[in-house]
């Protein structure tokens, strides 16, 4: 039933949610209003429980310091499904290969998920708190949209928004004078990602051959003749993009003959790609072609002299047939 693939979306998605608060900076200013102090808040990855205890931990020789504040720390805290996102389950998306630009790429529709998150603020002074709080809040309202590139292999980027939950405040300002305070700020996040599933090559589903059998007379049980048909996918565009040789002369949209620079291998029954239509050779004489127009419903247009002609070779071509291409098939009794 399943199949190892890794797309890497929750560390993608945790990654980003990090991201959005690693420039936040606090400032100290004199009686004047004068800056004189300049401090950006360190920001890592890890439970709040594990930075108040190293807060408060006798520090050892070889740090005669304890850990210093203001600090940020946030924490990957839940998943659950998002039964109001939810698409058909067995519908398919097809993109483009990032890499060759080709090929195309099949994956079912994603599952939504909500991913839960909490910030942690850990300050000394209730001003450092405040300045802090202050420039995260205004982007909240409640949700900040994020784009993340959730499935690397096909450039599948989405916009996940990241809802501000609520926000709850503790000041442990109870003990002796021994004790260290801490001001701790908790924001709690929701982000709303799409975990997607493998992602194949759509050619996997192309028909590369079908052979039908056909019986003769109304006794199955013992037929006189056996009739196979058989046949493959033919491709109607030039997808490798080689240009084969030029149009040499104005052509309208209803002319039956094409001159061309050179004809090289060129022969009867091969097909043309003609900046988006599809022609077919019929004869050649010289360096002219005598063509059918508009092959696998395409448009026959008019084409300028330079145009590219570009030769469908099969053999190269039928590598690149995306699902859904509207390709004609050549067949043979036998």
């Amino acid at each position: 039933m399943f199949e190892y693939f890794y797309n890497e979306i929750l560390r993608r998605t945790i990654i980003s949610f990090g991201t959005l608060f690693n420039g936040i900076t606090v400032k100290t200013t004199n009686s004047d209003d004068d800056v004189v102090n300049a401090t950006k808040v360190p920001l890592a990855y890890g439970p709040t429980q594990k930075f108040l205890a190293r807060l408060l931990q006798q520090p050892d020789l070889n740090k005669p310091t304890a850990m210093t504040l203001p600090r940020m720390s946030f924490e990957f805290t839940g998943l659950t499904y998002d039964p109001a996102r939810k698409v058909t389950t067995t519908q398919k998306f097809l993109v483009k290969d990032p890499v060759t630009n080709k090929n195309t790429s099949k994956a079912f529709m994603p599952v939504p998920y909500n991913m839960q998150f909490e910030l942690a603020i850990m300050c000394k002074l209730n001003d450092d708190a405040l300045q802090i709080v202050e420039q995260i809040l205004p982007y909240f309202q409640p949700a900040y949209t994020v784009t993340v590139n959730l499935v690397g292999s096909i450039n599948e980027k989405r916009d996940i928004p990241v809802i501000l939950e609520n926000i709850t405040m503790q000041d442990d300002y109870e003990g002796d004078f021994s004790e260290r305070r801490v001001l701790l700020y908790t924001l709690r996040f929701s982000a709303k990602t799409y975990m997607f599933g493998p992602v194949k090559s759509a050619t996997d589903d192309i028909i590369r051959s079908v052979k039908v059998n056909y019986v003769t007379g109304t006794d199955t049980s013992n037929t006189t003749r056996d009739l196979t048909y058989s046949v493959l996918p033919r491709a109607i565009q030039a997808y490798e993009g080689d240009v084969t040789t030029l149009v040499a002369a104005d052509m309208t949209d209803t002319q039956l003959t094409m001159e061309v620079d050179a004809i090289g291998s060129l022969k009867a029954l091969d097909y043309l790609d003609l900046e988006g239509e599809e022609v077919q050779i019929e004869q050649v004489d010289g360096n002219n072609l005598v063509i059918k127009r508009g092959m696998d419903n395409t448009t026959a247009t008019v084409h300028v002299k330079g145009s590219p002609v570009k030769y469908i070779d099969q053999a190269v071509e039928r590598a690149y047939i995306a699902e859904g291409d509207d390709f004609g098939f050549d067949g043979t009794i036998s």
